[in-house]
């Protein structure tokens, strides 16, 4: 979805080729920082989410500021695409990668913290701080776990075989 919206500038053109956000809350929106229309490429990764009702884009990078450039962009097509526009929030106290490889990582563990911690356990009427300042990320259990769960559903895959 990203890649589309970042290289389709006609907006309004993709409509029935993404999911209806009419009776959605919040997008979460993997960003890669590939530039070329065709193939392969890129070389990281970063989070972006867009609270619908709050009309505020959330922009999670673990190497700060690579991808903000292109978190902007996506903002402004994601605000067309859905009719609302959008403040977008750059969070630089988000949690910084040690490495040029985890930004993946990051990414899920990012996903997982602000759903299942934050969002879900939200009253309907309660405000979320979507701020991730002061949160440390272990990438060594992160990997782990992301390794626990591709052997369950690799398990899951022979018993349905």
């Amino acid at each position: 979805m990203s890649q589309m919206l970042k290289i389709i500038p006609d907006t309004a053109s993709l409509k029935g080729n993404l999911p209806d956000f009419t009776e959605t809350t919040h997008i979460f929106v993997p960003i890669n920082d590939r530039v070329a229309e065709i193939g392969e490429g890129g070389s990281h990764w970063s989070l972006l989410v867009v609270s619908i009702i709050d009309g505020v884009a959330f922009h999670y990078d673990s190497l700060y500021p690579s991808n903000s450039c292109d978190a902007t962009l996506l903002t402004q097509r994601i605000g067309t695409l859905i009719g609302k526009d959008l403040k977008f929030v750059d969070l630089d106290d988000s949690p910084q990668q040690e490495n040029g490889s985890d930004c993946g990582l990051f990414v899920c563990i990012h996903m997982k913290h602000l759903l299942l911690r934050r969002l879900l356990k939200a009253g309907s009427s309660q405000q979320i701080n979507m701020s991730m300042a002061g949160r440390t990320v272990d990438a060594a259990a992160g990997r782990k776990e992301m390794m626990h769960i591709i052997e369950e559903y690799r398990k899951e895959g022979e018993r349905r075989s």
